[in-house]
């Protein structure tokens, strides 16, 4: 196998961790999700200190988070080796009970055991 099909390969296992993640989180299936993530992993999320590790992301995940349920429907996957871009929209109901659908971003890296090491979601709505 060349490098080419090597970085294929592991593109392809990439975007599938992805896709995984977001089933997961959907199912609310924590420790599922969880498993996604390095022990040392770090997640960035406007209005959020920056996440690191398992117990940082499990508190998140657990209680933090202000969605109660919902559905991410990703529109585009874009993949370059271990590196995962995505955008879609997530529809839902906060746990104040509003409705929402916005579009998000987010930005997958993978450390070599192809677990996620970073992760930055991007939200498209008004701020200024």
């Amino acid at each position: 196998m060349n490098d080419t099909a090597d970085t294929a390969d592991t593109a392809g296992t990439a975007v599938s961790k992805v896709r995984e993640y977001y089933r997961l989180v959907d199912a609310d299936d924590v420790s599922g999700l969880l498993a996604l993530f390095a022990e040392t992993a770090v997640y960035r999320r406007p209005g959020y200190e920056p996440m690191r590790g398992q117990a940082d992301l499990k508190a998140f995940y657990t209680g933090e988070r202000v969605i109660a349920e919902g559905k991410h429907t990703v529109v585009t996957t874009v993949a370059d080796g271990r590196r995962v871009a995505v955008n879609g929209v997530f529809e839902g109901v906060l746990k104040d009970g509003r409705e929402v659908s916005l579009e998000f971003a987010d930005f997958f890296e993978l450390d070599a055991a192809l677990r996620f090491a970073r992760r930055d979601t991007f939200f498209f709505a008004p701020m200024v």
